[in-house]
């Protein structure tokens, strides 16, 4: 039996621009659940958006952006290859569970399979129980511990 796709048709998921540094800079702040010093921000959103190894994405319709996905891509001696990095994830609260966010990581797989990636990873907060749920029917498995260690206050 043929299996049907979840994602929703009339989503489009293409690069981000500096057109679109005020809405992700929003989507970040409501991320990580506060404001953000917004010219830091935006210096290394420019910084980024400039670098070949940092892929931006957002997922839009009809114009209107839902959700962005970062991407941070480096050679790592221990895979002997390309590893790319998801470093933020975010789709609008009242627009999750509509396959916004699995079509953001399908258009990620797509790059990371045409650009030669050996692996495509991710961490997240041990906290977020929905987001870890969320990437593991993704395909993603648990395979390391990630330790933190503040450097400032």
């Amino acid at each position: 039996m043929p299996t049907q796709s979840t994602l929703p048709t009339d989503v489009y998921v293409r690069d981000a621009t500096e057109q679109d540094a005020s809405i992700i800079y929003d989507f970040i702040c409501l991320l990580e659940d506060s404001i953000l010093d917004v010219n830091a921000f935006n210096a290394i959103y420019q910084h980024n958006l400039a670098n070949p190894n940092v892929h931006y994405l957002v997922a839009e319709r009809s114009g209107v952006v839902l959700g962005f996905v970062s991407c941070h891509v480096q050679y790592l001696l221990h895979h002997t290859g390309k590893v790319g990095e998801i470093q933020e994830l975010f789709v609008r609260p009242e627009l999750r569970s509509q396959g916004i966010g699995r079509q953001l990581v399908a258009a990620l797989n797509m790059l990371a399979l045409q650009e030669n990636f050996i692996n495509l990873e991710v961490t997240t907060n041990q906290k977020r129980l929905d987001t870890i749920r969320f990437y593991e029917r993704e395909l993603f498995i648990r395979t390391h511990l990630k330790l933190v260690k503040p450097l400032h206050a």
